[in-house]
């Protein structure tokens, strides 16, 4: 990637900047490119003063670029002028100059990178479709445990599906490895990552008039998806809420054997792999404590958590007993393993 579109890569990803300064090199750039494009992606379907058709007739422009069936020039212009933040006003007005990193990819790199950008901008114009005129007075639910798999899968699984390829074919194409296991691990990854977000957004998402929880399974309980908006519903909740915390559990530690599946001489990947699912298993265990209906009340680890979480997990990395208790103390901080799941899709 040039050196241009690493300040607004920087700018945009936050804590995920960090986990791309720990890959090796012959991987960073095409990991780093990608997520761009993401970002990019997502803002146009973030932009709520643009109306829905216009964000999706933007999506699929972009998607038809990155397929590389478009060969028009791209003017997000308008789009740009509605941000309130200027790393993502930068991501529109530049949207080119990703493209054109992109088309300089090598040729093997370039399928993976757009294979996984058309699965998660089809989660997105999903989501677009899928929520249009929902507001805080008209809650619209997912419907069942398969629509959120399915979203999960679009718009994070495929992620480690595309990391597992992209790190196999550069890093460690000669390693024995289990690959249809790692593959599966990976998608469990990125789904549990996803999941760890929807849990722990469920009040602000609500007042979005968003209910990633599946109607079939609230009304099991009695509940209709605009009663989460009343925090006094959160005791009759908690049962299927604590199902889904299990489940995102679970998924992390599919994640957490996933990372331990690489060879220990990639210490790099390992990293930029344990990190994320540290931080989402410490989430987890905070959100089974937390009033999680309550709109005040959010679930976060602080900077200082997570500078902590990575400078531990690279003293540990020598041992391999105090790298393999990471997970468990994460998950709990007594030390205690929780009970998993597994899929409920």
């Amino acid at each position: 990637m040039n050196a241009q579109l690493r300040q607004p890569l920087k700018q945009t990803s936050r804590s995920f900047y960090l986990t791309l300064r720990a890959l090796p090199a012959p991987v960073r750039p095409q990991i780093g490119l990608a997520y761009l494009l993401a970002r990019t992606t997502d803002t146009i379907a973030d932009t709520g003063l643009i109306s829905v058709e216009r964000r999706l007739a933007a999506l699929q422009k972009l998607r038809e670029r990155i397929q590389g069936n478009r060969g028009v020039t791209l003017d997000f212009g308008e789009l740009a002028r509605h941000q309130g933040s200027p790393a993502e006003r930068v991501l529109l007005e530049r949207c080119e100059e990703s493209l054109a990193a992109l088309a300089a990819l090598p040729s093997q790199d370039a399928p993976l990178v757009r294979a996984v950008l058309v699965t998660i901008t089809s989660g997105q114009e999903l989501d677009l479709r899928r929520f249009a005129g929902a507001s805080a007075q008209n809650v619209v639910a997912l419907q069942t445990d398969a629509d959120l798999d399915d979203y999960t899968y679009r718009v994070a699984g495929c992620v480690g599906e595309f990391w597992t390829k992209i790190c196999r074919a550069r890093l460690f194409p000669q390693a024995k490895l289990d690959d249809a296991q790692l593959l599966s691990d990976g998608v469990r990854f990125g789904k549990g990552l996803q999941l760890v977000n929807i849990l722990r957004d469920l009040p602000a998402d609500l007042r979005q008039g968003r209910c990633y929880l599946p109607t079939e399974r609230l009304a099991g309980l009695g509940l209709q998806p605009a009663d989460l908006l009343k925090p006094e519903n959160e005791p009759t909740l908690r049962p299927l809420y604590h199902e889904y915390l299990d489940c995102a559990l679970a998924h992390l530690e599919a994640g957490w054997a996933y990372t331990n599946a690489l060879p220990r001489g990639q210490m790099r990947v390992r990293l930029a792999c344990a990190w994320p699912i540290l931080i989402g298993a410490r989430t987890l265990q905070r959100l089974r404590a937390a009033e999680v209906l309550d709109p005040q009340q959010r679930v976060k680890i602080s900077r200082r958590e997570v500078r902590g979480i990575r400078c531990r997990s690279v003293l540990r990395y020598p041992s391999r007993a105090a790298w393999a208790r990471q997970f468990a103390e994460a998950r709990d901080t007594r030390g205690k393993a929780v009970a998993s799941r597994g899929d409920l899709a």
